[in-house]
């Protein structure tokens, strides 16, 4: 009796789950119960008869598809086989035509492979000529004739390899022309304007007496000219000559020269290269050519009027022969050992005024190339320098200390050979003038004691 209670309270609670999650009642009673099982147990079989119908329709469904699948796959099939028979035969009638193809062509496909050729290396070459200046543009049609025999599909049109041999002759005309026109020339400083170009073949472009480049589809000044007056000059002659032959500097590299010149330094940027160095031993030059100069000056005066005094018998004080003889003149009696001590005396007196300067011109002979050699040791230090710091690869980081090596020792040996040649010429003409004095003042002498022996 208690597991039956027991059984009837579990259906009860069941049935009442199973009611609240379906919000109906809940049974009160074991009829109640039996009939919401019955009416539960009726929807179920509705619901799995709809299901049923639905598979069935489904399945009916999914045939038709699963036919319509299989058609379109025939169909497929049988346009892919149609399709390759159609590229078999395309292939073998481009094979065909291809073979048509070379034989009409023959001997024009080298021709037309020379004619590729010889599109893309004008093109090149007229991008860098002069004559690209006056007439631009002219590689966008070589670049395309070349890009369109690229391909093996399509060949030149007679037009086009008329335009080529067009170009070529007028690139040969054009080279030995001198031609003006108007072009836009960049200057140094930047800015652009219209000017009068004349043009010398494909070798030089000048305007305004300057020489200049065509670079990147440019024309523009040179950013330095050549230092030579006679270059610029002919170039201004050029400009303005209207006929008839006119004296030019021309380039025959096109421009290869015409850069390696204006790259090369100045002679003042040659001097400043050598340093402080270099500037000493230019002192020193200007100084010792001053005072050669001078007394080169001052001994050619004191020799004429010394030569003048040997052809007077009237002893002159205003040259140094003449002072010499005065005091003879001055002394008529005295013994020979006191005039031959006071002759010598005026000689000494003489020498300092003639020999001044003279030993400076030689020492400063002697000191330039020193000076010279110092510079060179400066610089080969600061070289090793560069190099300890920098190591080789860059050229330019010892090109400071080898330029002062080079350049003091040229201006050292610039400076001593001058002073050199300075000294010996203004030594020697002291030391004639000094022989002089002691020539006449030994004939004096002389004279005194062929006087008293008589």
């Amino acid at each position: 009796m208690k597991l039956r209670i027991i059984t009837l309270s579990l259906l009860l609670t069941f049935a009442g789950f199973g009611t609240a999650n379906a919000q109906d009642p809940k049974a009160q009673s074991l009829n109640e119960l039996l009939r919401l099982v019955e009416q539960g147990r009726a929807g179920e079989n509705r619901e799995n008869r709809t299901r049923e119908q639905e598979f069935r329709n489904n399945q009916a469904n999914q045939q038709r598809l699963l036919n319509e699948a299989e058609a379109r796959k025939r169909a497929e099939e049988q346009r892919s086989v149609r399709l390759e028979t159609e590229y078999e035969e395309n292939e073998e009638r481009v094979a065909v035509q291809t073979e048509a193809f070379e034989k009409r062509l023959g001997s024009l496909k080298e021709l037309f492979g020379v004619l590729q050729q010889v599109s893309g290396d004008t093109r090149s070459f007229l991008d860098d000529s002069l004559t690209s200046a006056q007439y631009p543009n002219r590689g966008e049609f070589l670049t395309a004739l070349a890009a369109k025999m690229g391909g093996s599909a399509e060949l030149a049109s007679i037009e086009e390899m008329e335009r080529l041999w067009f170009e070529l002759q007028r690139e040969m005309t054009e080279s030995g022309k001198v031609a003006k026109f108007q072009a836009d020339v960049v200057s140094a400083d930047g800015s652009t304007e219209t000017r009068d170009v004349v043009r010398v073949g494909a070798f030089n472009l000048i305007s305004d007496g300057k020489y200049l480049k065509f670079e990147g589809g440019r024309v523009t000044e040179l950013p330095r000219q050549p230092g030579q007056a006679r270059f610029v000059d002919s170039t201004s002659d050029l400009v303005t000559a209207s006929s008839g032959m006119v004296p030019f500097a021309l380039d025959p590299t096109r421009g290869s020269i015409l850069a390696a010149y204006i790259e090369s330094p100045t002679l003042q940027e040659r001097i400043s290269q050598g340093g402080l160095v270099g500037y000493i031993i230019l002192g020193l030059g200007a100084l010792g050519l001053l005072i050669a100069l001078e007394r080169l000056i001052s001994l050619t005066l004191a020799s004429g009027k010394v030569s003048s005094q040997l052809k007077s018998n009237k002893p002159d004080k205003g040259n140094a022969l003449g002072r010499v003889l005065m005091v003879a003149e001055n002394n008529p009696g005295i013994d020979r050992e006191a005039l031959e001590l006071k002759l010598g005396e005026a000689i000494l007196k003489e020498q300092p005024s003639l020999n001044r300067g003279v030993g400076f011109i030689k020492i400063i002979s002697v000191i330039a190339p020193l000076l010279g050699l110092l510079g060179t040791v400066t610089g080969m230090i600061k070289t090793f320098q560069a190099i300890t710091l920098f190591g080789t690869g860059d050229p330019q980081i010892m090109a400071g200390g080898i330029s002062q090596a080079l350049v003091t020792t040229v201006l050292g040996l610039v400076v001593a050979i001058p002073m050199v040649l300075l000294h010996t010429v203004v030594a020697s003409r002291s030391k004639r003038i000094v022989h002089i004095l002691q020539e006449q003042s030994a004939g004096i002498i002389a004279e005194r004691d062929e006087g008293g022996n008589a």
